[in-house]
């Protein structure tokens, strides 16, 4: 019997595709934009600054290191407007066997290379940002964005690619977005650019191994059968 928290293979299939953004259009924030493309893809043009002070905003282009946080504007769709402070804090390299052991996943979803990124958001608007999705990108070793997979329901090793309802100001989140990355490639980075000409914000470093957590006193939870 197939686990009932199997991968959706025809989500992963579309919507974990390396993106090129080359060709994406208009102002729409994450749920819409940037879009896969098979148009040349284009690299995020490096940019160092300084940390900004504190409840300032970012500039767009900066460079973050691990641990550093980015406070943007976030306009997940027309009239609402919101400001997140987010602090990448890790990308971990993974496999199938480590960590989807029993889920059922196509030969599409085989040949891309499974990644986490963990990233720690506060809600520093004045808007109720739940349900929406975490305005992040993975970036691949060509300069091409990666979407977060998409699942059925709670995936115990990394889950939280969208915020919780509600997620009111003044709130933190620790999310944890799966990336697979096409053609077993490698992911570099995470990128901030909620539409196309947005210079975006980047958190780069080579991703740490992932390390499952040492088990309770009680039994796991796992997917359902």
């Amino acid at each position: 019997m197939q686990r009932a928290g199997s991968v959706l293979a025809a989500s992963l299939a579309g919507a974990v595709l390396a993106v090129s953004l080359m060709g994406c259009s208009g102002t729409a924030p994450r749920t819409n934009a940037p879009k896969p493309s098979e148009s040349a893809s284009a690299s995020p043009s490096p940019s160092a600054s300084a940390s900004p002070s504190a409840g300032a905003l970012t500039e767009p282009g900066a460079d973050r290191r691990l641990g550093e946080t980015a406070t943007v504007e976030w306009t997940p769709k027309e009239g609402v407007d919101g400001k997140l402070s987010i602090t990448v804090t890790k990308l971990e390299s993974t496999s199938y066997k480590q960590t989807f052991s029993g889920w059922k996943l196509d030969e599409a979803t085989l040949s891309r290379a499974p990644y986490f990124v963990r990233a720690t958001i506060k809600n520093d608007g004045k808007t109720d940002l739940g349900g929406y999705d975490v305005p992040l990108w993975g970036l691949d070793g060509e300069g091409n964005l990666v979407e977060a997979a998409a699942f059925k329901e709670p995936f115990k090793p990394c889950d939280g690619k969208t915020f919780p309802k509600p997620f009111a100001p003044g709130k933190s989140v620790n999310a944890c977005l799966v990336m697979l990355v096409p053609d077993q490639g490698k992911l570099v980075g995470v990128s901030f650019r909620p539409y196309e000409e947005f210079d975006p914000i980047t958190w780069e470093s080579d991703p740490t191994p992932y390390v499952a957590p040492k088990a309770s006193g009680s039994p796991s939870a796992s997917p359902s059968s």
